[in-house]
């Protein structure tokens, strides 16, 4: 777990999509704002929501998979990054967004204990 922040004013609230997608990417949570921004703008949609955010991922290449609903409650945000020690990643568990990069869980809170619903990765 690394906890990081990379919100200009340090605020923890209502931006972990942005800070997930930049972590991940390797993009400025500015930048990446902006980018969310312009894309609810085409959508009619708010930045943070779910067909905005990934709408733009898939516009860079990303692609969405689902996480299995055999044990819907057991595997966690910790689980998924211990089993995938290399690439980028960007969970959605249906009220938050967390990247993992090469097996680290990179947050601005300690959210390892969160069930992940479906995962972003870049695509070939």
């Amino acid at each position: 777990m690394k906890i990081y922040n990379d919100n200009p004013q340090g605020k923890r609230v209502d931006d972990c999509t942005v800070r997930a997608i930049a972590v991940a990417t390797g993009e400025s949570w500015e930048y990446t704002y902006i980018m969310l921004c312009i894309q609810g703008f085409l959508l009619a949609d708010m930045p943070h929501s779910n067909a905005v955010w990934a709408a733009y991922l898939r516009s860079r290449g990303w692609k969405r998979s689902v996480i299995p609903n055999s044990c819907p409650d057991c595997y966690t945000v910790r689980d998924f990054a211990l089993d995938n020690p290399r690439g980028s990643y960007i969970l959605g568990t249906g009220t938050h967004a967390v990247a993992v990069v090469d097996g680290y869980v990179v947050d601005s809170w300690i959210s390892e204990d969160e069930v992940p619903q479906y995962y972003f990765y870049k695509g070939d």
